[in-house]
Order: structure tokens, then sequence, then C-alpha cells
């Protein structure tokens, strides 16, 4: 197997030897400090990278990896700064002859901050969101509650009915946002559990549309085509349901005109031919919903499944398809997204047959 060169890897290396000279310095490295690999080597390691920790202290000096404690393997990843106050992570190997000997080489390993500051912008990001949409639900249950406590001898039964389901209301949208908070935080972590049982898709589709006519929705807006016969298809019915249900919603809330929900069998492999026979070709159970409104911008589209991502102004955390996304991907399956006949948006998601739970 060839050698690697140092110049490939994308975080910066540096080596110094016993001496404490610079005997390898890769392109990454000099790109992260602004020193030229040539001016590096033969260099003593604190005057070819100068490092300081955020007090301002000399990290080498601090640090000693040549006269320190001999049972020292290294320095565990930490945030410094380059001369002119730019941030890296640093970690550094010692290498030894024997465990307890003086240090033969040092390894020292630079990365930018700048993932790591999108992060936690993401996370910050995610707090203000959520403290929003707190801030408005509990101001409204707060307020009722304490009007009812203060006057409830003066309001009829019908105003008393009325504060107490709209504190309801609200307390069921704290519970969703929570909700949402909670499985944000599975996705992230990869500890999304999915609870495989026999889901019957086309009676799950029927009892969302049914949701909304009851409350309010015309019938003849919802146009639902099944293509038989479907797969079985072993899922989790919660989370399916929260799928079906974020994306009605989105159409109806977002589109317009009629919303149409399709189900029908598809391979898996987004390349193949429908039309082969399902003996050659892995199938699964595919759902696309679309309806008839100014859809999405193609400039969008890359990052409709992003946290914060909102089609319109019309309310939402902008969390809800970020959510769906990672359950669809959970189950093993696919979603995209595109642009329907009618000319507004399209989501459609396949999901593979599945294994019951017991068997997973």
């Amino acid at each position: 197997m060839p050698a690697i060169d140092p110049d490939d890897l994308p975080d910066g290396l540096v080596v110094a030897d016993e001496t404490g000279k610079v005997i390898s310095f890769n392109a990454a490295a000099a790109r992260i400090t602004a020193l030229p690999c040539a001016e590096a080597i033969g260099r003593p390691l604190e005057r070819a990278l100068p490092l300081e920790d955020l007090k301002g202290r000399r990290w080498w000096t601090l640090t000693d990896p040549y006269g320190g404690l001999a049972i020292r393997s290294g320095q565990p990843e930490c945030n410094l700064l380059l001369p002119g106050g730019r941030e890296v992570l640093v970690s550094v190997r010692y290498v030894r002859t024997h465990p307890t000997g003086p240090v033969r080489r040092l390894v020292v390993c630079i990365r930018g901050t700048e993932a790591r500051r999108r992060t936690e912008l993401s996370h910050a990001e995610l707090i203000a969101t959520v403290a929003h949409e707190l801030r408005s639900p509990l101001t409204s249950v707060k307020g009722f509650t304490a009007t009812l406590l203060a006057k409830w001898e003066r309001f009829t039964d019908d105003q008393k009915r009325l504060m107490l389901e709209t504190v309801d209301a609200d307390a069921n949208r704290v519970t969703r946002l929570i909700a949402e908070l909670l499985d944000i935080s599975r996705i992230d972590s990869g500890r999304l559990e999915v609870r495989r049982q026999p889901v019957d898709m086309a009676a799950a589709v029927g009892r969302h549309v049914q949701a909304h006519t009851a409350s309010g929705q015309a019938p003849d807006r919802f146009l639902v085509r099944m293509r038989q016969p479907l797969p079985d298809l072993w899922a989790d019915p919660d989370k399916i349901d929260q799928i079906l249900g974020n994306l009605l919603e989105n159409a109806v809330r977002h589109g317009e005109g009629t919303v149409t929900i399709e189900v029908g069998p598809a391979p898996l492999d987004p390349t193949a031919d429908p039309a082969e026979s399902t003996t050659t070709t892995e199938m699964g159970t595919a759902v696309t919903v679309c309806d008839e409104g100014p859809g999405i911008p193609e400039e969008s589209m890359s990052r409709v499944f992003t946290r914060f991502w909102r089609g319109s102004k019309r309310g939402g955390t902008g969390l809800g398809l970020y959510i769906v996304k990672g359950i669809v991907e959970a189950h093993g399956g696919t979603i995209t997204v595109g642009r329907g006949p009618g000319g507004g948006a399209e989501f459609r998601f396949i999901l593979p047959v599945g294994a019951p739970a017991y068997l997973t």
C-alpha cells in the first residue's frame, strides 16, 4: 500500500523531531497558519507554530512537551490562538520509544473552527427559535389562567369555555414543540427508535384526510389515488402519522388548489424502471403529496430539509421537514422534493418493506 502524502490530509499536520525542530509541515497547515512550508521546515516548533491559549499565555511553555511529565502521551483537542487572534483546534500526540522515555516525535493536528462555529450557531438559532415559539403560547396560558382566577365570577360559562379552549390549544402547541425538540435530539444523535408494526398506508392517509375535512377543509380539495397491489409494510405507525401529518399540513397551509396524495408500489432504487418485474427489483411503498400552489423556487429546493427552512411567512418553526427527513431515513427510506404536475410542491417518500421490530 503506498504511503499517504501529508499534503493529501484535510487537516493541518505538523511534526517535530526530538530537538523540537519542524520536520514536516503539510499544505493544510500552511494554509491555516499562513506560513509557507519552506519557511516552517527546520524552525523550532514554538516559532513555526506560536500558539497561545485563550488567556494569551504561550501554549508550548505551558505544556512543555519535551521536559514535562514522562507519562504524558499527548494533549487533547483544545481551542488555541494563532498570531492575529485566529482561533484553531489543536491536538498533539507525543511519540516515545517506550512509555516513559523521551519524546522522539511531536505530531500536531490543526483544524479550523468554522465547522464547529456553524454547529454552535445552529444550536444558538435553535434555542432562540424555541424560546420565541414557547413565549407566545405560555404568555397566553398565563394571561388567561390569571384572568380566570382573579375574575372567575364575572365571566359567563361561554366566556370561560372560550378561554379554556384557548389555553388547551396553546398547551397542545407547547407539547408539539417539545416533541419536535426531542425528535431533533434523537435524529442528531442517531438514537431515533423505529418500532416496526404492520402499517396500512391507505388507511393512514384516509385518517389524515378525514381529519382535515372535519376541521373545515372542503372534501373535494383532496384527491387520493391508490395503486394496487401495495407491498406489505412494516414501519412505526406513530412516525408514519407524523410524516403524513406534516406533509399534508404543509400542502394545505402553504399550497393552493387540490392536494393530491398518491400511494403505490415503487422500486427502492430511484433509477430503476417501475414497469420492471418486482422479481428483479426490490420494491417499497411510495407516497406522493403535491398541491397546485406557487411551489418551491428551484434555488430553495436544496435547503427544504434543513433546519429552520420556511416556505412562507405563514407560521411554523421550520423544523418539520427536517424531522420528516430524519424519520424517513431512520426507516431506511428516501424523500425528495420537486415540482408537481399542477405547478405546486411535490414531496415523495419511499419506504422499504422493513421487518418486524422483534426481528431487528
